[in-house]
């Protein structure tokens, strides 16, 4: 009722239905991105490309910049261009050969360019050096890569990540979302329901980073069927 008020309002003052939808999107744009945080930003798809811009340029200059090379690599995987963000880490894996995180973001890439041999083994080999990695991501990432391959082998990894209790909302989100997939509606709604708590759980300051994955944890326990009902 508002927004349609506000929507009309608009509308007066424009003369113009489509500026004053515009109008209205924008408004509730820079609402949510500066109370709420579930829409997406605009501006840092351009920011992280700036960024990978001037790291290129960098290393080409001092191609012996380890950090450089890891930062560009993490900022291709946001972009998802895992192959190239491979041949960065392995670099760093020359600097750096005990370190479990690299070992883990380079198994991450396979795994997501389809190597799930050779993925699972250097995930496996990073939680062998360092069984809290990235607080267990890395078991959640496994049974999301194999769920399709493995069933056994993916609740396996998963109930590993359960273990190590990571107190990220969007963690639990995903391994809701990978139980759904698995057929396991019980546990999907757990995982949600976990997400849920831990966000009310969270300090007020990391609250905002971590309610996107709250609400869509609140709408996809919406989805599931009541407790007892079959699907």
């Amino acid at each position: 009722m508002g927004k349609f008020f506000t929507f009309s309002i608009l509308w007066f003052l424009t003369g113009n239905p489509f500026v004053a939808l515009l109008i209205l999107f924008l408004i509730i744009y820079l609402l949510d991105r500066r109370f709420v945080g579930v829409f997406p930003s605009l501006t840092k798809p351009f920011r992280r490309n700036g960024r990978i811009r001037r790291l290129k340029q960098g290393l080409r200059l001092n191609p012996h910049h380890t950090s450089d090379k890891r930062e560009l690599a993490h900022l291709l995987m946001e972009k998802k261009q895992y192959r190239e963000a491979l041949s960065y880490l392995r670099e760093v894996r020359k600097a750096m050969p005990d370190s479990a995180e690299v070992r883990a973001d380079i198994g991450l890439c396979h795994l997501k360019t389809g190597n799930l041999r050779e993925g699972e083994q250097e995930i496996l080999a990073a939680l062998e050096a360092d069984p809290r990695v990235y607080y267990g991501e890395p078991y959640l990432r496994l049974g999301e890569a194999l769920r399709s391959k493995d069933r056994e082998k993916a609740l396996y990894y998963l109930e590993k990540f359960r273990e190590i209790h990571s107190s990220s909302c969007e963690a639990y989100y995903r391994l809701g979302r990978v139980y759904s997939d698995l057929d396991q509606p019980e546990k999907s709604r757990h995982a949600y329901q976990e997400a849920i708590e831990i966000y009310r759980s969270l300090p007020k300051y990391k609250k905002r980073s971590e309610r996107p994955w709250a609400l869509r944890s609140s709408f996809r326990l919406g989805l599931l069927p009541s407790p007892g009902r079959s699907r």
